[in-house]
């Protein structure tokens, strides 16, 4: 991904704004002079490229074919990892207690989360059920306005209503603390970033690497130091979320205004005087957004870390979905909903606002918190003193019973048997066995050598050197830990899951780009799905369409939609209005104007949308071996639920692997976004 960009595990994926769409107004000659067609220069030499990629590819398989053969990745190129991983994970549960490095710092650091998440708890349940509440609608109210003040209510009253108070306030505490540590983590590391440039250098590759790993891969190695409870998942969701953080506030500082820096400087102004005066006011606004995406990822994250002993909404999903009860999950899925869409329509109003609105007087604001802290506390003491800090067990609504007799109604009557149509049982037992059982063979079937080509081949045709060579290494990498059957495993899901995003994201792109009416329609819809977190899309396919690989692909398809029908949306709308009117002007019909013109000048945007897609595929395919999904996912959370660490890290090692691969092999780089642009 590039530098300007942002994934989003917790479903917010960056806007095309960021993704060069082949041509913009202000480039009159993108899309049109003598280099805009397909026999431009620079179109020439990228045939000549592919073709010459092409014949060295044909000419290694024969090679290959003759000096290594077929089969899969051979065991005397195996290490085995998991007799050190094992000693090095008994060295650390027998030295947890005695170990300077734990005594003096790593106890330290546990300690101080554990105090701080339950400092925060123990505050918000002093506060009870009303007091937060009412202090959710001031802030609300205060920094986004009445509206979302009402929603924020609403949607905590829906907390208690469905019985998850309790647990939303474990969740919201462990939030509190992470995000708090997250933004400090991620300001730092931006601040550095956008005031050094050698900084920025060694900063950005982690970075790009960050960002593109499942949240799974980050759970293993904090469980590894900390055990499991509530140290590792604050830990985790930190590290997970301070990337955001980080590049938003570099691209801010380094975006500043270099007119206002030069007269500031010529004022006089010290370097801390110019950024405290000067940069950080001017980065306000990606600072702002920054902390949004913080916020979101942390909560993704939070409730993914369940499985290490985070407790809270998470826990009852994971607990639920593991005994397949539908409506137990869904009462503690809509909350995690809800609280996704409130905590981001509030951090992005009051980014929105604040970012745009000049810097005030401070005391209208004190005195208006002041006030608003005054009714918070006497809500709290009036609770208190009427012994109604709990929300009342008589206000809550018992959702699960009706779920699951819905469920066992679509179980007998939708999952086979619908006449012409079938069944959503018999749809996925289809997509298994037709899509799903022979793309994994075929994988499993070709020669390791093969495999490793293929990444090369692909992350040359659109990247370089260096990032096939990494490619091709993050592959064989896979290998050397043994893990390379169930890698093609998830890959073949990832495959299939991105195939079927591509299809429907690129046709519903085009659409919303071709028809205000629809791309209003869809807006609302995909802005709901891209807040919420990976872990509720299992619920409704496990509910339609019961456990498998199948379920986990189409949950991964879901999550994975909006940023691809959004990325392709924007990137075919920005297209020069020059070229398409002069298509027009020739008599082209609309599909020539689209096939001809628009996709091949949003180009580089429609590669951002394949890059986003198969990143947030791979994320949750992995999640999906909660659900049954197998593969490296199943071996993650095997390694997880059953202290079985060697296992979990070589599957973590290789998730971390094919993350690299499959984001290298579709990653178009900046200096390949340029000739696009150009040609």
């Amino acid at each position: 991904m590039s530098a300007t960009t942002t994934s989003a595990p917790a479903g917010r994926t960056p806007t095309a704004d960021a993704a060069p769409a082949g041509a913009s107004a202000g480039n009159p000659k993108a899309g049109s002079g003598p280099e805009a067609g397909s026999g431009g220069p620079r179109a020439l030499l990228r045939r000549r490229r592919g073709r010459l990629i092409g014949a060295g590819a044909a000419l290694l398989l024969v090679l290959g074919a003759v000096l290594l053969g077929g089969g899969s990745w051979p065991g005397a190129l195996v290490v085995d990892v998991s007799s050190p991983l094992g000693r090095a994970s008994d060295w650390i549960i027998d030295n947890r207690d005695g170990h300077p490095l734990f005594l003096y710092f790593l106890g330290h650091v546990s300690n101080v989360v554990v105090v701080s998440v339950r400092a925060v708890y123990l505050l918000l349940l002093a506060l009870g059920w009303a007091g937060v509440t009412a202090a959710a609608g001031l802030v609300a109210w205060r920094l986004a306005g009445v509206r979302l003040a009402l929603v924020s209510v609403a949607a905590f009253a829906v907390c208690g209503l469905l019985g998850m108070w309790v647990p939303t306030m474990q969740t919201l505490a462990l939030m509190v603390v992470a995000v708090l540590a997250s933004v400090l983590l991620g300001a730092l590391l931006g601040l550095a970033a956008g005031l050094s440039e050698r900084m920025n250098r060694v900063l950005r590759p982690v970075l790009d690497t960050m960002q593109v790993l499942p949240a799974f891969a980050y759970l293993l190695p904090v469980v590894l130091v900390f055990g499991i409870g509530v140290p590792a998942a604050v830990l985790a969701t930190v590290v997970y979320a301070a990337p955001p953080m980080a590049r938003l506030t570099a691209l801010g500082l380094r975006g500043a205004d270099a007119g206002v820096m030069e007269a500031a400087a010529s004022l006089g102004a010290t370097g801390r005087q110019r950024l405290l005066t000067a940069r950080l006011p001017l980065a306000r606004k990606e600072l702002l957004l920054g902390v949004n995406q913080s916020i979101m990822m942390a909560l993704g994250m939070a409730v993914i870390a369940s499985v290490i002993g985070a407790g809270g909404l998470g826990d009852r999903v994971y607990q639920a979905l593991a005994s397949v009860d539908v409506g137990a999950a869904l009462a503690a899925g809509v909350p995690i909903v809800l609280l996704a869409v409130v905590l981001d329509r509030v951090t992005a109003a009051a980014g929105a606002r604040l970012g745009s609105a000049p810097a005030g007087p401070a005391g209208p604001g004190r005195v208006v918190a002041l006030a608003s802290a005054a009714v918070v506390a006497a809500i709290a003491v009036a609770g208190h003193l009427a012994g109604r800090l709990g929300w009342p067990q008589a206000w809550t609504v018992d959702t699960a019973g009706p779920v699951n007799r819905a469920v066992d109604w679509m179980t007998a009557h939708l999952y086979s048997g619908v006449p012409v149509l079938g069944g959503t049982a018999d749809w996925a037992g289809h997509f298994t066995t037709g899509v799903l059982n022979p793309l994994r063979s075929g994988l499993q079937w070709l020669p390791w050598w093969s495999v490793l080509l293929a990444t090369g081949a692909l992350a040359l045709l659109i990247g370089t050197w260096r990032t096939a060579a990494t490619a091709v290494l993050a592959m064989a990498a896979i290998g050397v830990l043994g893990a390379w059957g169930p890698a093609l495993d998830t890959l073949s899901q990832v495959l299939a899951a991105l195939a079927v995003t591509l299809l429907l994201g690129f046709a519903l792109g085009a659409a919303a780009a071709g028809s205000a009416r629809l791309d209003r329609m869809l807006r609302p819809v995909l802005d709901v799905f891209q807040t919420m977190p990976q872990f509720v899309y299992l619920i409704p396919v496990v509910a339609l369409f019961g456990v498998g690989r199948a379920p986990a692909a189409a949950a991964a398809v879901v999550y994975a939609l909006p940023a691809v029908v959004r990325i392709t949306a924007q990137g075919l709308r920005a297209v020069d209005v020059g070229a398409v009117e002069s298509a027009r002007s020739l008599g082209a019909t609309g599909r020539q104007q689209l096939l001809q013109v628009r996709v091949p000048l949003a180009r580089p945007a429609l590669l951002l949308a394949v890059n986003q897609g198969v990143v947030l595929v791979l994320a949750v395919v992995v999640i999906g071996g909660l659900v049954g999904g197998g593969a490296l996912g199943y071996d993650a959370v095997f390694g997880l639920a059953q202290g079985d660490l060697a296992t979990g890290l070589v599957a973590g090692a290789a998730i971390v692997c094919l993350g690299l691969v499959l984001d290298r092999v579709t990653q178009p780089t900046q200096r390949r976004t340029a000739a696009g642009k150009e040609a």
